[in-house]
């Protein structure tokens, strides 16, 4: 197969990973990190569609390639066509049932909701579901198999070095206690910031950053938080960094990580902080709760309930004997549970198995 990010000839592709969403998304960072993986374990899978990055390292076809797939590759039945959403796997039915192509269709659900009865009827019709979690996984009425996403370890991995330190920062205190991704309410942005506005008075040593941005849409939400915080005189101690160039070296220099969305799908932050050795306090949205094991490697609440993170959050700004030994414990449990190459072996096999 060409190398990663080469147009690939549709004769010696496998298995078709289409993203049809232009703007960047949790499915379409799902595609992008687990396709070079999967690729590199031997099965020969392409991508489609707008959205992807041209340095990803994501082996491509165009649209004109699907011309070829009335065709079988050689010594194969089948291609599997692997959608993530309602369009790919509609387009994916249109290719099978009204062009009479050879595809197995494989779907992934990471909704945390029971689904509408288009979507139902689309989901029936797939040859293999795939759950990213238990908690999906229950408003499924079909067969399926629960395969969790996992992170990068070689991307995101412990501090190594002074740029993964607080002073590489040049931000001031001992430690940081971060909250990263879009800024709007369904993340929790304002549950985090009146958390730090309380706790931090109490905490000198602690300093609070945001790392994300905020659309034109949520840009009054942004500004408000911004504004409680002036008014608390806590401007130079809660600080909003925008869009970084490399989230990943912030992980490194956080003691705690906060996760409080009051809606998610899957969610991958809580393990990327956690692959970087570096505790969590997560609310259970998404698949949170099946990642942190309580008291161990983190803490869980309730989605939505300030009080409970604020609580959650408070000992571990007070003991960090205790945040670093869960930070420790979280690195296991990733290492063991939630590596990338695990959920590409898995995914994989399960093309195998249609193949």
């Amino acid at each position: 197969m060409p190398g990663a990010g080469a147009v690939t000839d549709i004769k010696d592709v496998d298995v078709i990973a289409p993203n049809f969403k232009r703007r960047l998304s949790g499915v379409t960072s799902t595609i992008i990190q687990l396709v070079p993986f999967q690729a590199k374990l031997g099965t020969r899978i392409a991508t489609l569609g707008p959205g992807l990055p041209d340095d990803a390292g994501l082996p491509k076809i165009g649209f004109s390639a699907l011309l070829g797939l009335w065709r079988a590759p050689k010594g194969r039945r089948h291609r599997v066509w692997h959608a993530r959403r309602n369009n790919e796997m509609g387009f994916g039915l249109l290719l099978r049932g009204v062009l009479r192509m050879p595809l197995k269709l494989v779907f992934t659900s990471a909704a945390q909701r029971e689904h509408s009865a288009y979507t139902r009827f689309l989901i029936r019709r797939m040859d293999a579901v795939i759950a990213t979690s238990d908690r999906s996984a229950s408003f499924l009425k079909v067969p399926f198999r629960v395969i969790r996403h996992g992170v990068d370890l070689d991307a995101f991995h412990p501090p190594r070095g002074e740029d993964d330190t607080i002073a590489a920062s040049g931000l001031p205190g001992r430690r940081l206690v971060g909250c990263f991704g879009r800024i709007r309410h369904q993340k929790g942005t304002d549950l985090f910031v009146r958390a730090m506005i309380e706790l931090l008075p109490h905490h000198p040593d602690w300093t609070a950053i945001v790392c994300g941005r905020a659309t034109a849409s949520h840009a009054a939400f942004a500004d408000g938080l911004k504004a409680e915080i002036a008014a608390a005189g806590l401007s130079d101690r809660i600080l909003f960094l925008g869009e970084v160039p490399d989230v990943k070296v912030w992980y490194r220099r956080l003691t705690l990580y906060v996760a409080p969305s009051r809606n998610e799908g899957f969610g991958l932050t809580p393990l990327e902080a956690m692959a970087s050795q570096t505790a969590v306090v997560a609310s259970d949205a998404g698949a949170y709760a099946e990642m942190i094991t309580p008291g161990k490697t983190g803490a869980v609440v309730p989605a939505g309930d300030y009080e409970a993170l604020r609580e959650a959050i408070r000992p571990y700004l007070a003991d960090p004997d205790m945040t670093e030994r869960h930070a420790a414990a979280g690195l296991a449990e990733v290492r063991e549970n939630f590596a990338l190459e695990n959920e590409a072996k898995a995914v994989n096999a399960v093309y195998a198995g249609l193949l």
